[in-house]
């Protein structure tokens, strides 16, 4: 008589032994082996790889495209496909998808994610943030070649935009009215508190940048708010039409990408993963 470990190992090699695909409905294939089984690829024991398959990741626009370019002119043999994340600023090739019909593994891929610059991330580090006269001055100071200060319809220079917010102070008014009848008596206060500069003070900047790689020039406006709540002035700046226009970059982004490798790969508005 076999003991149970002994009738399972004979059992597990006859499964070995007889191994052979099954065909299930679709066109999977599967194979019966006993658990204590390990598979081990022979790949790297070769030469050759059994197929090309990486994973770019790049942050440059054109070593992106180039590199699609190269990659699409290989003829790898596998139907490419494009996936375009515009609310990320991010994109996928991915070479081997292949189709319906004949599905590729989709292992070999290269993926853009656009930094921005370095102009368009001052712009989003200070937008909404409240700031005193010495912080605002400095920044402006900063970013001085990409800024063009206004005062109502009025151009300013820089410096006297920078000068103005630097001179601003805090006027506070206040005003008692006070009336007496024989039977009545009624009192009422105001305060008229008011941000003045001994110069011109700047109502909105216009700030010059190219938000990314590969897209154009954009003039953001930065309206100036002043909060005059505290006994030092509190400085805002607020992007006037904010969302429309990072829906405009969102927008060039994908025309970009459409001259640079849509004629290479299909592209798709969205973003993608391989099912099990």
């Amino acid at each position: 008589m076999f003991d149970k470990e002994t009738l399972r190992h004979i059992e597990a090699q006859a499964l070995i032994a007889a191994a052979k695909p099954i065909s299930i409905d679709g066109g999977s294939n599967v194979v019966v082996l006993p658990d204590s089984v390990t598979m081990h690829s022979m790949e790297k024991y070769q030469p050759m790889r059994d197929r090309f398959r990486g994973n770019l990741k790049t942050q440059s626009l054109r070593d992106f495209s180039k590199y699609v370019e190269r990659h699409n002119d290989a003829d790898l043999g596998q139907e490419a496909g494009g996936f375009i994340d515009q609310d990320a600023m991010s994109a996928t090739v991915i070479f081997n998808l292949g189709t319906p019909d004949e599905a590729g593994h989709g292992d070999d891929r290269a993926t853009l994610t656009l930094k921005p610059s370095a102009a368009y991330t001052a712009v989003q580090s200070i937008v909404g943030k409240a700031l005193s006269q010495q912080a605002l001055a400095e920044w402006l100071e900063d970013w001085a070649p990409n800024i063009i200060a206004t005062a109502g319809d009025e151009t300013l220079t820089i410096a006297a935009a920078i000068s103005g917010i630097r001179k601003m102070t805090i006027k506070a008014t206040s005003q008692r009215d006070s009336s007496v009848g024989d039977f009545s008596a009624n009192r009422s206060a105001m305060d008229d508190i008011e941000a003045k500069s001994q110069e011109t003070l700047p109502t909105a900047f216009l700030f010059q940048v190219v938000p990314f790689e590969g897209l154009g020039a954009s003039s953001i406006t930065l309206r100036l708010s002043v909060i005059t709540g505290e006994a030092q002035p509190v400085l805002k700046l607020r992007w006037v039409g904010e969302e429309a226009q990072r829906e405009g970059f969102a927008i060039e982004f994908k025309q970009v990408l459409e001259q640079e490798v849509g004629g290479f790969v299909p592209l798709t508005i969205g973003t993608f993963a391989l099912g099990n």
